[in-house]
């Protein structure tokens, strides 16, 4: 297995880059989508098809780029030789992968909300709540490529 899992490496990294670029496309539009939401009417035509939109691009995109970023990433720290358990990036990275993961669950509560007309936060938090992947996909490429 350690054999195929090193031949397999360069398909398994591209396929985890790629898994994660459309995970964090996901991440930074979609609460995008709800800061345009607050803006409308609670059954409105635009609010029902933002809902719509929001549904689709985590239930198709974000939920699958999700999961298809961890089942590769996973497969590189099982990879022998590719992760060095003793630098401190690797833990730091890890950390901050969680803390994406705990945005996506945030995410995709906001959007049950929105759902159900029950939405109560501003466009302004929503713009906030925008800049946290951001921050955390900045950290997280230097970690990885810098190796501090």
């Amino acid at each position: 297995m350690d054999s195929f899992l090193t031949a397999a490496l360069p398909w398994v990294k591209s396929l985890h880059i790629i898994s994660v670029i459309a995970w964090m496309a996901g991440m930074l539009y979609l609460p995008r989508l709800y800061v345009y939401h607050c803006d409308k009417a609670a059954g409105s035509e635009a609010s029902e098809m933002l809902k719509i939109m929001e549904r689709r691009l985590l239930r198709a995109i974000i939920n699958p780029a999700m999961i298809a970023a961890f089942i590769f990433g996973g497969l590189m720290l099982l990879t022998p030789g590719v992760i060095d358990w003793s630098d401190w990036w690797v833990h730091a990275k890890l950390v901050l992968v969680v803390i994406m993961t705990a945005m996506h669950g945030l995410f995709s509560r906001w959007r049950r909300e929105f759902a159900e007309d029950r939405n109560h936060r501003s466009a302004r938090f929503y713009r906030m709540a925008n800049e946290v992947p951001t921050v955390l996909m900045i950290a997280i490429v230097f970690l990885v490529v810098v190796k501090p």
